[in-house]
């Protein structure tokens, strides 16, 4: 398994109402697959890059129907296990006037038991960047020890490691537990991906220049403000650039969709600018749509 990026973390069966009724009402559902960290995998496959998403699934139907998909973007596979003892997780979106709410049945999944003899399966030879985020430390103490292993890994072998926050209040025991735990590994990453909003709500800094100085990342902050747009702070120098207008449709996997913009043109060496508003782009798909996952193509990262 080898890949420019390597993305590790779960990777869940979506059920959604087809015809965007609530769950209570809808007659017909549809079956998806949806995961931060795979998803950001296949929109760097999408735009170009060698990409590898790490995880397990349950040796079930959903675990087989994930993976094949995730591969059939051209996303390398090998180093998901099918962990026969556990199922795969699954998670459904319910659509309403007020939002869409999502409700997850996750607990006890094949990817919360990964443990720190996962690290086996993550191949960082050649691979310039390791995409983590938040989700996968609040899963299980064995994931959370898995993380931080591979980001020593990372350091012994000059890999980037990039941390997006993505913050699931519901996964941990209590809003302090979080704050401690997330601020710990966004200290230790290359490059942090935060919203503005879980800034505020997990540490009391309710601007983006108070998370910096707050996380003082090793290299590069990006503090994401839905539609106000996003500032990236590097060397001392902040750059922001605006979101463009879009109808939303809905909002659920814009963030992963602006973390695999912004880090194709990191991985592309484009300017800050430029990165910014290439994440914009690839939420501004997402936003539009009804899926977490909508393909992107080569061309837009010009």
């Amino acid at each position: 398994m080898t890949g420019t990026a390597v993305c590790l973390g779960e990777t869940m069966a979506q059920v959604t109402p087809a015809d965007g009724e609530g769950l209570e009402r809808s007659r017909e559902l549809r079956l998806a697959v949806a995961g931060a960290e795979s998803t950001v995998a296949q929109y760097l496959a999408d735009l170009g890059h060698r990409a590898a998403w790490v995880s397990r699934v349950g040796d079930d139907p959903f675990g087989r129907r994930i993976v094949a998909a995730v591969a059939a973007r051209g996303v390398d596979v090998r180093g998901v296990r099918a962990d026969p003892d556990a199922p795969t997780g699954v998670y459904f979106k319910d659509p309403g006037p007020d939002g869409t709410r999502v409700h997850y049945y996750r607990a006890g999944s094949a990817a919360s038991r990964m443990t720190t003899a996962d690290a086996d399966r993550v191949d960082l030879t050649g691979a310039r960047l390791l995409h983590l985020t938040g989700i996968t430390p609040a899963l299980s103490a064995g994931c959370a020890d898995l993380v931080h292993t591979l980001v020593d890994r990372a350091r012994a072998t000059g890999t980037l490691v990039s941390f997006d926050v993505n913050h699931r209040p519901a996964l941990w025991s209590s809003r302090e537990a979080a704050a401690q735990a997330l601020l710990a590994l966004a200290r230790r990453a290359d490059v942090v991906l935060v919203g503005r909003d879980e800034g505020e709500a997990l540490w009391g800094t309710p601007t983006a220049e108070e998370i910096h100085a707050l996380i003082a990342p090793r290299g590069t902050l990006v503090v994401k403000d839905g539609s106000v747009g996003a500032t990236e702070f590097t060397d001392g120098a902040a750059e922001f650039v605006a979101a463009p207008a879009v109808e939303v449709v809905e909002v659920v996997g814009a963030g992963d969709a602006f973390a695999a913009g912004y880090l194709s043109g990191l991985l592309d060496g484009s300017a800050p600018r430029e990165r910014l508003a290439l994440g914009h782009r690839l939420a501004g798909r997402t936003l539009r749509s009804i899926e977490d996952y909508v393909p992107a193509v080569a061309e837009e990262r010009n």
